[in-house]
């Protein structure tokens, strides 16, 4: 039966590129970006309908669903294209083959070592990713309580439809992202790594996104080239490739949508307004944080669409996109889960304890919002300034602490007060981050502190002038300030700048394509000889940021294990250690068929309990903030937190409960994150 769900997952490809190819122009990149559209164009809209019907959790249904979902996406686009372009497949990419031999036989030598370098570390970053992502269970923070927890419990209901979780965003956050994680796991019968295809995929279709924006930006191979290739070592960019993180996605999404928007300013082809409109509608209804990005996406949208020679081609120009957006937002927007949150929660994000942890309401008034939020602005840009990657390594470390200090004593002088103020913070800031933040939540690395942010500064204030550089570093701007000022600072809100790194990352453009900054004119051997640093920096920070990834560890390090040699619970609660024991004893005494009431705090990890073949049905009896619910009928067993069941609880805890052995002391020795919980085990049949 596996055999039969691979076959017609193929043969859900073949359709995919089939369609793509009549909707994009003959050209591989975009022929890509097209195909990556339509996949989860298909699958999102199937998850919708089948979670209606109840029939989340079967596979027919689902390979039903998205086969119609694929055919209603050509006879949709058939009717909004009407010229098309016949070509084919195979002759294109042997015609870019071709092309790119050509290309890099005329390089000089200069060219050709840093090309050799780059690609040289994104073919050993690709490989050793791709093993861990075929062979290493996921285990990160989120996906324990919330993504992939949900997406199993979906499964096991049936539906996608509001069930009271313990973590508030099992129910909260939008589900278009569960449908594909739904779908792989179901396809692929039931193997567990594939809920991390669509992020694999996410990382190479944003380096096509890249590559490709930059081709119609500046038409300079290399330059396309030297963007994409240079993205690939933004660091959490490429760990996240290895995870079930949602930012990585909404990063591929964010590039499809800029891909369309210039290439429409360049050949001012309409269909690019259409699939701006469906890709605005996907990655809205993929996460709510994408409202950070709109001003952003907005500016550009300015200077591809909106700059018109008449307000009547501006008017048309405004139309096609406004009716593209509003038509491809009902199937793939409004159904997401945003409207049922305004219903139970009154709130499109979700409940109002959960959205003020995060929110700009911790500021106060507006004048301390303004304060707070404008040190926020000077504590990122802080922390771009870091050698991530290399500082995993204790020389790494001591090279980044030396380079640091004038920016330290700069502070100092200026008496911005960025680690003593902590009102608006979630972790106080610190010039010196703690290992876990910048081993896990890297920034940019080198290429952002040494060329990227150092070019904006230069656009901005017009030393170098370069039209559509200009608005990029607006957009920039926006998305830096509605971090800072939307929300406490948190140094793992390094994630969320991976978004705008594609917009960061097309000023290195200016190599190849400003006169005063060109690579490829001969002489200017300082300034060549310091981009090949950077870029040579850029690359070891690249390799060391996957090899000595604490979360995920190719090799034994940092006295860790190897991710490929420990066990599936140490490994899945790496982040909380202090509940190993407790459960490691849980999976042994519970049987794997076995049904468990889970009484259970927000933070708990829920995924672990599943099981390694995640066929234990766990039910939720402490919902976010709805309070203790009876034992079901139906469960074998009763896993609870001793601060939730108590003498005066609904629930008493019994002298012959098994208590699991958590380490409650370890939260101080280690400094962890959230303390784990006193466990408890009861059986009931």
């Amino acid at each position: 039966m596996v055999f039969l769900y691979w076959i017609t997952f193929f043969l859900f490809l073949y359709g995919i590129s089939f369609v793509a190819k009549r909707i994009a122009q003959p050209s591989l990149t975009e022929w890509i970006i097209t195909c990556f559209v339509l996949f989860v164009g298909s699958i999102i809209p199937t998850g919708f309908v089948l979670s209606a019907l109840d029939l989340t959790a079967n596979v027919f249904a689902w390979i039903i669903g998205n086969y119609i979902a694929l055919a209603l996406h050509f006879a949709i686009w058939s009717f909004l294209i009407r010229n098309k372009e016949s070509y084919s497949i195979r002759s294109i990419i042997a015609n870019r083959g071709a092309s790119f031999r050509l290309w890099f036989g005329e390089l000089s030598p200069y060219l050709k070592t840093i090309f050799a370098f780059m690609f040289g570390t994104l073919a050993i970053i690709a490989v050793t990713n791709l093993i861990l992502v075929l062979f290493t269970v996921p285990n990160e923070w989120d996906s324990m309580t919330g993504h992939l927890n949900r997406a199993i419990r979906y499964i096991q209901r049936g539906t996608m439809e509001h069930f009271g979780g313990t973590n508030w965003s099992m129910d909260t956050y939008p589900k278009s992202l569960t449908t594909i994680h739904i779908y792989s796991y179901l396809i692929s019968g039931d193997v567990e790594n594939a809920f991390k295809l669509i992020h694999q995929m996410a990382y190479y279709v944003t380096l096509v996104s890249v590559f490709g924006i930059t081709q119609r930006i500046g038409r300079n191979l290399s330059a396309s080239f030297f963007c994409a290739l240079a993205y690939s070592v933004f660091l959490d960019f490429l760990m996240q490739a290895v995870t079930t993180e949602t930012d990585i996605v909404l990063t591929a999404y964010l590039g499809c949508l800029l891909y369309f928007l210039f290439t429409y300013y360049t050949n001012r082809d309409s269909r690019y307004l259409y699939l701006t409109g469906i890709t605005f509608a996907i990655v809205t209804g993929h996460k709510a944080t994408f409202a950070l990005l709109m001003p952003s996406v907005f500016v550009i949208m300015i200077y591809t669409v909106f700059l018109a020679p008449g307000f009547k081609v501006f008017l048309e120009r405004t139309l096609r996109l406004g009716l593209a957006i509003s038509f491809f937002a009902l199937i793939y927007t409004v159904p997401t889960g945003y409207i049922r949150n305004i219903q139970v929660f009154g709130h499109p994000i979700g409940p109002a304890t959960a959205r003020y942890h995060q929110s700009y309401e911790r500021a106060g008034g507006a004048a301390n919002l303004f304060e707070q939020g404008s040190r926020n602005v000077i504590r990122y840009t802080y922390d771009f300034w870091n050698l991530d990657g290399i500082r995993n390594a204790q020389w790494g470390y001591d090279l980044n602490t030396a380079i640091r200090k004038p920016l330290v004593i700069l502070e100092d002088k200026l008496h911005m007060r960025l680690d003593e103020e902590t009102d608006f913070t979630i972790v106080p800031f610190s010039f010196q981050r703690g290992f876990y933040y910048y081993n896990a939540n890297p920034y940019w690395g080198v290429f952002g502190f040494a060329l990227i942010l150092p070019l904006m500064l230069l656009v901005l204030i017009r030393i170098f002038r370069s039209r559509v550089h200009f608005f990029l570093v607006i957009a920039f701007c926006l998305n830096l300030a509605a971090i800072s000022y939307s929300a406490a600072y948190d140094p793992f809100k390094g994630r969320y700048f991976m978004e705008a790194g594609i917009f960061g990352v097309l000023f290195l453009l200016l190599l190849f394509s400003n006169h005063r900054l060109s690579i490829i004119k001969p002489r200017r051997n300082v300034w060549k000889g310091y981009i090949m640093v950077v870029v040579g920096l850029a690359c070891i920070s690249g390799i060391m940021a996957v090899y000595l990834n604490i979360r995920c560890l190719p090799f034994a390090s940092y006295g860790v294990e190897s991710a490929f040699k420990m066990d599936r619970i140490p490994y899945q609660t790496f982040a909380r250690p202090d509940v190993t024991k407790a459960y490691m004893r849980f999976d042994s005494i519970v049987p794997e068929n076995a049904t468990v009431a889970l009484a259970t705090v927000n933070s708990d990890f829920e995924y672990p309990l599943y099981g390694k073949d995640l066929t234990r049905r766990l039910i939720s009896i402490n919902p976010f903030e709805e309070g203790l619910r009876p034992i079901p009928k139906d469960a074998d067993y009763l896993f609870y937190a001793r601060k939730i069941v108590n003498d005066t609880s609904k629930i008493r805890a019994l002298p012959t409960d098994i208590r699991l052995g958590s380490d409650t002391t370890l939260y101080r020795r280690m400094f962890l994150s959230e303390k784990g919980e006193d466990y408890y085990l009861r059986k009931l049949k």
